[in-house]
Formats: structure tokens, sequence, C-alpha cells
């Protein structure tokens, strides 16, 4: 406890002091964030190796890149991030001056995820060292070798008493969470994000989620089917199927169900080979829980491919099911693993009425040559995001939002406004009294009537 508290002290005495609020010592320390993430390249990517089983190419673009692009957008934008945004006047303010003025929150929580456990600490102490914040960073524990790595690293690059690193599992997190803060970011469960929005309103602080869900899959039968697999097997088991906002299951015609499974097996050997586990490309589950929870959802199933697994290497096969019912185990959570379920309706209207029958989801994929069937969907369902003929596209264009509905809460993508506050400025001089004189008392029917 009384070490929490000292870290999030010292870390609101270095705010209260100003230094992170110049343009200048912000820029200093994303450079300096820079030049970590180039010199210490192999060390991340040994990390996520470790911790994952992730190739050096697949971490590189998954963690390392994103990081790189974050970096190089805020450096570039920075200036006109932070400068005033002057706003309308009317008639009774055209003399004065009025303008939003964005100022950093103060002491802010980033809470990161093990799935990418890299890219989601860092993406966020991104936009808010940009913002002019202080940040206490805490991974995931759940990826020692990153959460060990992160800590030893950040010291060496930034200043140690703003941006501190808190390392440990359930009961260093609860004691930070007992501390105030001024704005806290969550990556993970649903289950956590509760625990986490009832320490912050003791404190009554605004947080951020970013909880995932079950993201369905519609494959209209006017498509092209052989594109459409190879797009969703790509995004379904990329990171072994534990990214947020990849395909949780198929809906689609009983017509068209075996060729779609066809389909699935004939990519998965293009792009793993014919033995899996000895893929470079294929990751593994994060740990022995996660990998029994998987594991679990397997019982009194279909599978129609895959299937496979081994506890020593927390290895566990692309697996497709097939004949799904709605109300199977399987289809109750957000599955966050390599099994795809594929469910059965008649038509574009079943499949609108399956969705939204349940939670709404993070993202929606639809499938199909008919645009109008696609902005019908559009229309008719509501979720986070929503891409047609591909996945994931519309996560990564930065002035598409990217904030959830329901429980499928997501950081907006401008990472800096999560981070700032919109304070409200207006100045006018001492000059025009006259016309003041209209709002002082006494008061008269005449002024009402001016």
């Amino acid at each position: 406890m009384e070490r929490m508290q000292q870290i999030v002290g010292q870390a609101r005495a270095a705010f209260n002091s100003g230094r992170c609020r110049s343009l200048g010592f912000r820029m200093q320390q994303l450079k300096a964030l820079e030049r970590m993430v180039q010199e210490k390249e192999k060390e991340i990517l040994a990390a996520l190796k470790a911790d994952l089983h992730k190739s050096g190419p697949s971490a590189y673009s998954h963690e390392i890149l994103g990081v790189l692009k974050e970096l190089a957008l805020a450096m570039d934008k920075l200036p006109s991030w932070a400068a005033p945004q002057p706003v309308k006047r009317d008639l009774l303010t055209m003399r004065d001056e009025a303008y939003v003025c964005p100022e950093p929150l103060g002491v802010v929580l980033i809470i990161g995820a093990w799935n990418y456990p890299f890219v989601l600490v860092m993406q966020p102490l991104i936009g808010a060292i940009a913002a002019g914040n202080a940040v206490v960073v805490k991974p995931s524990e759940i990826c020692e070798n990153m959460a060990r790595l992160v800590s030893d690293l950040l010291p060496q690059y930034l200043d140690q008493e703003l941006y501190p690193v808190v390392t440990g599992g359930v009961p260093e997190t609860t004691e930070l969470l007992k501390q105030r803060f001024d704005h806290i970011l969550y990556t993970g469960n649903s289950t956590v994000g509760k625990i986490v929005m009832a320490a912050a309103a003791k404190h009554l602080t605004p947080v951020t989620l970013e909880l995932g869900g079950k993201s369905p899959c519609y494959i209209d039968k006017d498509c092209d089917l052989a594109v459409a697999c190879r797009r969703i097997t790509w995004g379904k088991y990329m990171n072994c199927g534990q990214t947020c906002i990849a395909p949780d299951y198929i809906l689609c015609d009983p017509s068209i169900q075996s060729e779609v499974v066809e389909n699935i097996k004939a990519t998965l050997q293009e792009f793993y080979g014919e033995d899996v586990k000895s893929s470079p490309d294929y990751e593994r589950i994060v740990n022995k829980r996660h990998f029994k929870r998987i594991l679990g959802l397997l019982d009194g199933q279909k599978i129609a491919h895959g299937g496979e697994a081994d506890e020593a290497s927390c290895f566990i096969a692309p697996t497709i099911l097939t004949d799904v019912s709605p109300e199977s185990k399987v289809m109750e959570e957000e599955i966050f693993g390599p099994v795809l379920p594929i469910l059965t309706v008649k038509n574009v209207d079943e499949a609108i009425e399956f969705i939204n029958r349940r939670e709404k989801p993070l993202a929606l994929y639809d499938f199909s040559n008919n645009k109008k069937l696609i902005r019908r969907v559009i229309s008719e369902t509501s979720s986070d995001g929503m891409t047609a003929n591909d996945i994931f596209k519309h996560s990564v264009v930065p002035d598409l939002p990217f904030s959830g509905v329901g429980k499928s809460l997501l950081h907006p993508v401008h990472l800096v406004s999560t981070f700032s506050h919109r304070r409200a400025c207006l100045i006018r001089d001492l000059k025009m009294e006259v016309v003041n004189k209209l709002r002082y008392p006494p008061g008269s029917q005449k002024k009402v009537d001016w």
C-alpha cells in the first residue's frame, strides 16, 4: 500500500512541477521512446517469442511497426494537436478571444493487455505523453517476459518520476487501483473491467475500457468464397485467435457451409503448411489456464477441422466447428482462441436478427458482392466498427472512430484526445461597459425588450 502511494505520489509531484507540459519536453520523451524501440528491437522480439511464440516478422509487424508509426504521427502532429482551437463567436462575444485549449488530465494509469503485450501498452503511453500527462504503466503479468522488459527499459529512456512502471499480479493491481488517478485506461476482459470501474468510481475517476466481445462474420452466398475465406482465416487465426476484433463466429447459408470449411482448410495449409505446430508463423495460447478454457469450449461440438492440442506447449490447432447451436457454451463467451464456430442461417434477415439478439459486438464483418445488402446490414445492426469484405481494416484508418457500444468499449484512435481535457477559454477586455449595463440590476422591461 505504501509503495503504491509513493509511486503515484511521486508521479503527481512530478506532474505538478509542470515540466511535462511544455511541447519541447513531450517531444523529447517521444523521441526517447522511439529510440528505445529501435535500439531494443531484438530484446522486444525475444520477449514476444518467449511469451506468445511470435515469430520475428509477424511480431515486428503486429507490435513494433504500429508503435513506430504511432510515434511518428504523434511527433508530426503534436504542435497542431496541442494548439488552441478558436471557436465561433456570437454578437455579444465578437470582440472577445474564444478558444478551446487542450490540457493534460494529470496522472493517468494504463493497464496493458497480454494478447499484444507491447503495442497495447506503448500506444496509449504515446498518447498520454503527447497530451502532457504523468503515466503509471502496469503491463500484464501474464506475459511475464514482456512485463519484465518494459519495467527494465522505460526507466532507461524516459523520466523515471513521471513514467514509473509497476509489475506484479492481482495484489499489486488491487493496491494500485486504490490510488487516485485522473484517468484510467484498461484493456482486457469485462470481469476485470467491472472491478476497474468500481475502484475508479470511489474517486470519480474517468475510465476508458477496451473489453472485446463476440464479433460476428456474415458470409453471403453472393461473394467470392475463396477470397472471403482467405481473409477470414488470416484475421481469425492471427495471434492464435487472441485478438479482440477477430471474427468470433461465422453466419452463412447451410448450402455453402461445407464450401466455407474447405476453403478455410485450404487457406490454413497455404499459411501454415501440413504441420501447423512446426510453423514459425503460428503462435501459442498464452498460458495453461486459457488453454484449458478454450479446450472446454469444444466439448460436445462437431469438429470439422483441427482440434489437436498439446498442453505442454499450449498449442491448439486452428479449429473449425460446424452445425453449432446458438445455445452452446462456445457461443456464450468471447472465444479468444483459434476456434471458429459456423452457424447456419437461411438469409440475411435471420443473420441480422441473430446479431441483434446478442450483445452489441466490437466488430462486425460482412462478405458480399451486393452493396445494397452490405448497407442494409450496416443500417439494421449496431457495433463499434464494421468492415465489409475484409477483416480489421476499419480499425487502422486514422480518421475513423474506434469507440465502443454497450459492453464493447474501446479507446478512441486519437489517444491524445482521450488523455486531454478540452478547456473552454474566453478573454475579453474592460471596454464597452455600456453594453454590459443591460445585464446588471436593476432589471426593467426596457432592458428585456432591447
